[in-house]
């Protein structure tokens, strides 16, 4: 990232509570060796992980249980031109321990499309950077039109 950008890299704990503010972000993943994106509602757990529910029969699950993903949440405010995107990226892995089942079934993120047989993936928090955009100003010293 180029210091002079406009752009401010947010650390790890601003990352994780700036995504905590937001119900919806992007799974990313590889489908049929193509990248591929899927918006889905999510929560965040404890340690930070990203937590998703969905079908068990769900071709995101097929997708990315067991595989490196990346996940992406952001908010922007177009009138300001400000805003900030950040991306998680670690292992997607199924929820099978039936304690922890039970715990998210009910602390956990609720599906927006509810399903009868769901089941709990959790993206492991490995590598976690985000940057953010001040509206109005650049680092450049150029100021932006209103």
């Amino acid at each position: 990232m180029d210091a002079n950008d406009g752009f401010r890299e947010l650390s790890r704990q601003e990352c994780l509570r700036l995504m905590a503010q937001v119900p919806v972000g992007r799974v990313v993943f590889t489908r049929r060796a193509l990248p591929a994106v899927r918006p889905v509602n999510f929560t965040l757990d404890e340690d930070g992980a990203v937590l998703l529910r969905t079908s068990v029969t769900s071709e995101l699950v097929g997708a990315i249980a067991g595989a490196v993903v990346a996940f992406e949440a952001d908010a922007f405010d177009t009138l300001t031109r400000a805003g900030w995107s950040v991306v998680v990226t670690g292992t997607a892995t199924l929820v099978t321990d039936p304690a922890e089942h039970e715990r998210l079934l009910r602390d956990g993120p609720r599906s927006w499309a509810p399903a009868p047989h769901e089941v709990f993936v959790r993206v492991a928090p490995e590598l976690v950077t985000g940057r953010e955009l001040v509206g109005g100003r650049t680092l450049y010293g150029v100021e932006l039109a209103p």
